[in-house]
C-alpha cells in the first residue's frame, strides 16, 4: 500500500459545500454528530482514504465481513445545504500520519469546491457535565464573531495544550489554503461516549449552517447514557467507606 490511497466512488456536483469532520476522539462527540448527519440526511459515499498510517486492522461487520480501516468522505444533503462529512473507524497512529490524512481530506475538499471547514470534537473536563458548553477555535476574528453569535464560547488558552490530531490540522492547514476554518468542541467528561455533548454541538451546527435534522435518535441515546451514569453514581455512593470502615483495628 502507498502512503495514502484514495478510492473514488462518486463524483457529484456540490453547491458551496461545507466540510464537517467527525473522526473518533474524546467522548466520540464529533463522530456521533457526523454519523447522525449521515443517517438523517440524503447521503452518498464519495471517497475512502486508506493509509499505512492508520492502525493495522480491519473492522468486522455483524455478518462477519472484514474491511480495512479507512477514513470516509460522504456527501450529505440536508434541505438546501450540501455537506462533505468526514468520518471513519480510526485516526492516524502517528504525527506524520495525521498530516498526510489531513492533507488528503483537504485535497478532496478542494476537488468538490469546499470553501469552509468545521472540525468537530470533544474537550475533556475530567468530571461529569450537566450543561454542555461548546468551545471553539477559528482561523479568523470574523469567524469567531460569527460563531459567538450562535453560542460558541472562545476561552483564553482552552483547550489547554491546543487541539491535536486531524481536527487541529484541518483548521491550521485549511487556513493556510485560504479556507475559512474552525474547530467546535463539546464539553464532555472524557470518560464515556457522550451523546448529550454531541446533541449540544449539533444544535450549534444547525443554527450556524441553517439546517434542521431530526434529533430523536440522539436524544434517546443521551437519555440512555444518563441512565448509565446515574447507575454508576449509585454504585459509587454505595462503595464510599464509612467512618467505621476507615477505623483501624489491631
Amino acid at each position: 500500500m502507498n502512503d495514502v490511497e484514495v478510492e473514488v466512488l462518486a463524483e457529484p456536483e456540490l453547491d458551496d459545500p461545507v466540510l464537517v469532520e467527525g473522526l473518533p476522539g474524546v467522548g466520540h462527540v464529533g463522530t456521533l454528530v457526523a454519523e447522525h448527519l449521515i443517517e438523517e440526511g440524503e447521503s452518498e459515499l464519495l471517497r475512502r482514504i486508506y493509509s499505512e498510517h492508520l492502525p493495522p486492522q480491519v473492522t468486522v461487520s455483524e455478518t462477519g465481513l472484514a474491511e480495512l480501516v479507512a477514513v470516509e468522505c460522504h456527501h450529505v444533503a440536508i434541505g438546501d445545504r450540501d455537506l462533505l462529512v468526514v468520518t471513519g473507524d480510526q485516526q492516524a497512529a502517528s504525527g506524520v500520519g495525521h498530516y498526510r490524512i489531513a492533507e488528503a481530506v483537504l485535497d478532496i475538499a478542494g476537488e468538490v469546491g469546499v470553501g469552509s471547514v468545521l472540525a468537530l470534537g470533544g474537550v475533556p473536563t475530567g468530571e461529569l457535565v450537566e450543561e454542555h458548553a461548546v468551545l471553539g477555535a477559528a482561523s479568523s476574528e470574523t469567524l469567531i464573531e460569527t460563531l459567538e453569535d450562535v453560542g460558541v464560547e472562545f476561552r483564553e488558552n482552552e483547550p489547554e495544550g491546543g487541539i491535536v490530531g486531524i481536527s487541529g490540522l484541518l483548521v491550521g492547514l485549511g487556513g493556510q489554503r485560504g479556507l475559512t476554518a474552525a474547530c467546535l468542541m463539546g464539553e464532555t467528561s472524557g470518560y464515556l461516549v457522550d451523546p448529550k455533548s454531541a446533541q449540544a454541538l449539533l444544535g450549534v451546527l444547525q443554527t450556524h449552517l441553517d439546517f434542521e435534522v431530526d434529533l430523536t435518535e440522539l436524544e434517546e441515546r443521551a437519555d440512555e447514557m444518563e441512565d448509565v451514569v446515574a447507575r454508576m453514581q449509585e454504585i459509587e455512593d454505595q462503595n464510599v467507606p464509612t467512618e467505621d470502615d476507615l477505623r483501624y483495628i489491631g
